[in-house]
């Protein structure tokens, strides 16, 4: 066994108990008394803690050990939770992160002790009720106590010294005897895991590990293969040849987080003999796992579910009012996690296939000759593959797809640290969070969105005293929505703040040189507020660790435009600003019209074309000496898409022109084209970083008779 292969499921379990931690301290921050907040952050920092412990990450484990015992002191009713101790929970729970983070980069917890916040933890402990030592003392001293009385953890006697009863075969009989003829120590154990544990094969391996450190472990029961596999109850058993004195070993073995006790002893030669006879019909361990099994998805108590014969007797006694629920069959888990990179091979493949199948169609309407019969049953060939690639590219996709809540978590938190630190009183709301997208999208706009947020904290919302004088609540509001709209995710990011001020945004820009004076002067509102996505330009009064550097905005666009996407600004001076963003479902596979420009073949996504029109010449009329046509009431800019590729004319003569109008937000464009050839579905694929293409290209697309089309980005044409 190796710690290593536990990495991944360590770092994946640490952050969902990292986010558990941080959603359950911003309620408890707003509702002190919420028992099940107070319960839920105490398993939350329980099971990291012992994950930490597992892996050998002490530092971490410290803290998250010293963070449990504060939960622990406020869930029995010891202290109070204040807004002092949750801003000392929210920095230790940084430095938790700060952790992961690290261990996810070098595999190393690093250096760094946080001895400050540690003792800023144990304060709040000794303080509170005039000093009263801390609860995790009170348990060591209790448990120091009870073992002061019973000669200690480990002795030759009780009913917990469960190696007694491992059968021993004969040839493991005459290796202890030479063992100790040789005047080598020959001990047994019994050791007890916590049954809160999360991975106690991982935690099995690490007290074999520090043992063989020290000696040699003959036999163990049940069996190295099965405690590796986890069948195994919360204990296990060892003998050991060794020449360390039996306290060190087991001080080797406690060294090992969640051990909870270590009973043991040495033997003779005389207590060889005996061994392993006392119990021929079947040993105690097996007992064990038998009582546990048969309770095995009942509800019952944490004292009498899979504990040592001779505890449960007791704890069957002091709990015998109470009644166990009747015994359900256990649920196995419905869901696997599946590594990304696995996923996109899959998605690879499947694009493969996507194109093979669109080779196979194409080849098959080619097809003359033969007998009716045989091309019928080609067609139908054809026909059965494209219904099956296609509910395969469906199924590929909805593994792909993952709600849009795991970009977001991290949001109610950065508002809450930003309220504190402006000085301003602000709100977050979001909805939409079951909204689902391609999981490669979701990894990558938690950067953008986390932009606007802070914009709309920083620059939207007015001081406290400001809204006040205006009317509006003291109580800022800051808002998120997700919604899927067609083939695309919408994303609205906004607040109700101050809006953005258009004439101060275009002095700004007189100011900086940013555009000359007379043409700044002629912009519309639109144009003014498409500078502020502009590299460099910043309309913060001074740079601060929240915004002013002029890398907020452009960000923002130019991750979104890499995944296809689009943002949009709505706002209103004195009532608020609205971000919109639009992002496509998928970057892999899409469906398509295919048109002719030029005598090449170009691809228009299928999700930003909202109609398909036939417009007789006559119709055209020019505004501002551009070409526009009236559509059901609405006037819509066309762009000859000739022109815009540098394509060759074809003249038309006098026959009508196809416009395709295609969408951005609520804007509408007609794009002409020469022909049209049908919709089809196709792979993107990128056409790299050393070919430098126009913005209106987002990549191509491999066809059926194997020529290259290009995919025409038609939100660059706006």
């Amino acid at each position: 066994m190796d710690v290593g292969q536990y990495l991944g499921i360590f770092l994946d379990e640490s952050q969902e108990h990292i986010q558990a931690l941080n959603d359950n301290l911003l309620t408890l921050e707003q509702d002190p008394e919420n028992e099940d907040s107070i319960n839920e952050i105490f398993r939350a920092a329980h099971s990291l803690k012992g994950m930490a412990g597992t892996m050998g990450y002490k530092r971490l484990q410290r803290l998250t050990h010293d963070t449990e015992d504060v939960f622990s002191a406020i869930r029995s009713g010891q202290m109070k939770v204040t807004s002092s101790l949750i801003d000392i929970l929210f920095q230790a729970l940084d430095a938790i992160q700060g952790y992961v983070d690290t261990i996810r980069d070098t595999s190393d917890e690093g250096e760094n002790d946080n001895e400050s916040i540690i003792a800023e933890l144990n304060k709040f402990l000794n303080d509170e009720e005039g000093g009263e030592a801390p609860a995790k003392n009170k348990k060591a001293s209790g448990r120091a106590s009870e073992e002061a009385a019973s000669g200690g953890d480990y002795g030759a006697s009780g009913e917990k010294a469960l190696y007694r009863k491992i059968p021993l075969e004969e040839a493991q009989k005459d290796v202890m005897k030479d063992a100790v003829v040789a005047e080598k120590k020959v001990y047994g154990f019994t050791v007890y895991i916590a049954e809160s544990c999360m991975l106690k094969a991982a935690r099995a391996f690490l007290v074999f590990k520090a043992v063989e450190e020290l000696g040699e472990i003959i036999v163990s029961n049940p069996s190295s293969q099965d405690i590796e596999d986890e069948k195994f109850d919360f204990s296990f058993s060892i003998f050991v040849i060794t020449g360390e004195p039996i306290d060190k070993i087991v001080a080797a073995i406690k060294t090992v987080s969640e051990i909870e006790e270590v009973v043991g002893e040495e033997f003779d030669e005389g207590m060889i003999d005996s061994n392993g006879v006392e119990d021929t019909s079947g040993n105690a361990q097996e007992q064990v796992n038998e009582e546990a099994h048969e309770t095995a998805g009942a509800e019952v108590s944490v004292e009498t579910a899979a504990v040592p014969q001779a505890d449960r007797s007791a704890s069957e006694a002091s709990s015998s009012s109470k009644k166990a629920a009747p015994a359900k069959k256990p649920v196995a888990s419905q869901t696997v996690r599946v590594d990304i990179e696995k996923l996109d091979i899959l998605m690879n493949l499947v694009s493969e296939l996507i194109i093979a199948k669109n080779a196979l169609v194409s080849s098959a309407a080619q097809m003359s000759g033969g007998s009716n019969s045989e091309s019928q049953a080609i067609t139908e060939n054809v026909e059965y593959l494209e219904s099956v690639t296609t509910n395969l590219h469906e199924s590929v996709m909805k593994v792909r797809m993952v709600p849009i809540e795991s970009a977001l978590q991290r949001f109610p938190r950065m508002i809450r640290d930003l309220e504190k630190k402006l000085g301003k009183r602000m709100q977050l709301t979001i909805t939409g969070e079951e909204t689902e997208l391609d999981r490669t999208v979701v990894d990558q706009i938690g950067d953008p969105l986390m932009h606007l947020l802070r914009n709309s904290a920083d620059h939207g919302l007015e001081s406290p005293e400001v809204r006040s004088g205006r009317g509006k609540p003291e109580t800022g509001s800051i808002f998120l929505n997700a919604y899927q709209e067609g083939n695309n995710v919408i994303i609205e990011v906004g607040d109700d703040g101050n809006g953005i001020d258009v004439e101060a945004v275009r002095q700004k820009i007189i100011e900086r040189n940013f555009i000359p004076e007379d043409q700044a002067l002629q912009m519309n509102d639109k144009e003014v507020i498409d500078v502020l996505f502009d590299p460099g330009f910043s309309m913060a009064k001074q740079v601060t660790d929240i915004s002013g550097r002029g890398v907020g905005l452009d960000v923002v666009k130019s991750n979104i435009e890499q995944l296809g996407g689009d943002v949009e600004v709505k706002t209103k001076l004195g009532e608020g600003s609205t971000f919109i963003v639009r992002l496509p479902l998928t970057l892999a596979i899409i469906q398509a019209l295919m048109v002719l420009v030029g005598g090449e073949k170009y691809a228009i996504a299928l999700g930003n074309i909202q109609t398909i029109e036939d417009i007789p010449l006559s119709e055209i009329r020019l505004v501002e000496n551009k070409e526009v046509i009236q559509l059901r009431g609405s006037v819509i800019p066309i762009i000859r898409l000739s022109d815009m590729l540098d394509a060759p004319v074809i003249d038309r003569g006098n026959e009508n022109l196809i416009i395709v109008v295609v969408k951005k937000g609520d804007s509408l464009a007609g794009l002409v084209v020469d022909e049209l050839m049908g919709q089809q579905e196709v792979v993107i694929k990128s056409l790299g970083k050393y070919i430098n293409t126009s913005r209106i290209i987002s990549g191509a697309t491999i066809l059926g008779d194997g020529e290259v089309a290009l995919i025409i980005d038609s939100n660059a044409l706006f």
